[in-house]
């Protein structure tokens, strides 16, 4: 069907939602807008369906929802009844939206007689993981657009294990969603059905306090939060999010009694008023935080975005002032304190290892080489690192310690499958306190790395393409690089080319597998252990450059990063 016979199939139907019947009429009138909205269906990429709000076969609504849930609950009925009879968790963020997702996403999960549990109010993603494994339940659903505006919501499916759904068994839901193309014809069950035939089960406080039971193991060194967490002074934000729910009561629980939230930012409200952007990567969602964090004299400010899997932090300096950290450094101060805290305590384990994506920094390798911990890379997407530690679990080969990517998203302890800004809100308190008791501050810890290692520095160059021509405009870019490939970036050599999508890793001794799953991912490693990576990012109509150097002194290494970055602006 082509757009205007899609649209059309929407204007006709008599029982649209009345709000999604008025935004249509307004709607049609923007050829272009309408075009976006029902060329093709929504597309679930590396971290689910996510997609602007609004009427229209490639927007987030009631019934993408309800194709979407349609598809997981088709793929149970072909699993063992025992299998199915676990069930379905849900939970969700503050965005417009999002409980009427649950609920609709419980009810057409009733009408194939799968049991859902539906958490009572917003709560963070990594609970939702947390949930699945707890309960336990087959699967999970999170609708949540993460760190997205407020224009976005999203679908989020998870495994067993708590972690997102992999991919063979993300395509079979993907598939079977195709199949339910009438998305006017999925059947759902009202939820005054579900809660009498008991397919319904409200869950909240039961699974808070299981949660925050397990939270508190990633504290390493209780001692030092007992002798210094009253004097350590926080703020944080959850940025209109779901770690309202949480932060507030471990902190309190675990001693660190200094715990102040930014206020304006700690009000549920879709509209994110205070920061366009809810994204902890950003430096203006910091503006209260700073102005708060000064008044009072903060350690450190911590920022989580509105699902609460992701963290940012900035640290006080001498002069007052607060300097924010990348990804890849928190990442890397948060290791470093836990491979040598628990060495201290005599609690690091000879086959402990560390995860990190491909696109993350080299520096965490180089910390976890001192401490003779093994480090694994895998592909982009937290669900690869979440298979790591199913892995290791299944085989006794390694001891999970740490998993990240540089997208500010970390995890601890593996009761969580996904990226957990909890338990890193946690440790990084812990850090903190410890670095404090030194009379350092995190940013110091920093830079005794750095002294140590090398200068690494590290950017993330995004760059957007919106509409119905964006996916071929970087598909195309995709393939000029492929096929022209790179010699030399700025005059230093490539040593090693890496096509993921082609399992291809090539050096002048040859070519071998890289012995990761597919995935459209290009890398470069030069001459002077620069590395650079060109990925199109699964969930956002965005290709993304990482590029990654190491220099002598910090003026070193940012005037490199700074060249490289310039020239790869430049790519098209």
């Amino acid at each position: 069907m082509s757009w205007q016979d899609n649209m059309q199939k929407w204007l006709d139907y008599k029982d649209l939602d009345p709000d999604m019947k008025e935004q249509l009429e307004e709607m049609k009138d923007d050829q272009k807008v309408a075009e976006e909205a029902f060329y093709q269906p929504m597309e679930f990429g590396t971290a689910g369906m996510r997609g602007l709000i609004g009427p229209g076969i490639n927007r987030m609504n009631i019934y993408t929802v309800r194709q979407a849930t349609e598809g997981l609950a088709s793929f149970m009925d072909t699993l063992d009844d025992k299998v199915k009879a676990q069930g379905v968790a849900i939970s969700y963020d503050s965005r417009y939206y999002s409980q009427d997702f649950a609920y609709e996403s419980a009810k057409v999960l009733g009408a194939h007689g799968i049991h859902s549990y539906v958490f009572d109010s917003l709560r963070p993603t990594p609970e939702l993981s947390f949930a699945v494994r707890s309960i336990p339940t087959y699967a999970g659903i999170m609708i949540t657009a993460s760190h997205n505006p407020k224009q976005y919501n999203g679908f989020k499916i998870y495994g067993p294990d708590g972690g997102q759904m992999p991919p063979a068994e993300s395509d079979n839901i993907t598939s079977f969603a195709r199949k339910a193309d009438d998305l006017f014809a999925i059947k759902v069950k009202p939820v005054t059905k579900l809660r009498a035939e008991k397919l319904l089960t409200l869950i909240g406080e039961d699974v808070d306090l299981n949660y925050m039971k397990n939270l508190e193991t990633v504290i390493v060194n209780r001692d030092l939060i007992n002798n210094i967490g009253d004097k350590m002074k926080f703020v944080y934000s959850p940025l209109h999010g779901t770690g309202k729910m949480i932060a507030p009561r471990i902190f309190q629980k675990l001693g660190f009694k200094n715990f102040n939230m930014v206020t304006e930012q700690a009000i549920l409200d879709p509209e994110f008023a205070t920061t366009p952007f809810p994204n902890p990567e950003f430096a203006q969602t910091f503006d209260l935080a700073i102005e708060r964090g000064k008044k009072i004299g903060a350690n450190i400010l911590i920022a989580t975005d509105p699902d609460a899997d992701r963290l940012g932090a900035a640290v006080r300096q001498p002069d007052g002032s607060y300097k924010l950290m990348t990804g890849n450094q928190i990442a890397s101060v948060l290791l470093n304190y836990l491979l040598q805290a628990k060495k201290g305590l005599n609690a690091l384990p000879a086959n402990g290892a560390v995860v990190k994506s491909i696109v993350s920094s080299e520096l965490a390798t180089a910390i976890a080489d001192k401490y003779n911990i093994k480090m694994f890379n895998v592909l982009t997407g937290f669900k690869y690192i979440a298979e790591k530690i199913e892995q290791f679990e299944k085989t006794g080969s390694n001891e999970f310690l740490f998993g990240f990517e540089e997208s500010y998203g970390y995890l601890v302890k593996p009761f969580v499958r996904d990226k957990d800004a909890m338990q890193s809100t946690l440790l990084l308190a812990e850090a903190a306190a410890y670095y404090e008791s030194q009379g350092k501050t995190i940013y110091d810890a920093l830079e005794d790395l750095y002294k140590e290692f090398g200068y690494y520095r590290e950017k993330t160059i995004s760059k957007t393409f919106e509409g119905i021509s964006g996916k071929d405009q970087m598909a195309q870019i995709m393939k000029t690089l492929r096929e022209e490939g790179i010699d030399e970036v700025n005059g230093v050599k490539v040593v090693e080319s890496i096509d993921y999508l082609k399992d291809t890793d090539t050096t002048a001794a040859g070519t071998k597998e890289t012995g990761l799953p597919k995935a459209n991912v290009l890398k470069y490693i030069l001459e002077d252990d620069t590395w650079i990576a060109a990925r199109p990012s699964g969930t956002e109509p965005k290709l993304k450059f990482y590029v990654g150097v190491k220099g002598d002194t910090e003026d070193g290494a940012a005037q490199k990063l700074a060249t490289f970055a310039k020239e790869i602006e430049g790519w098209e």
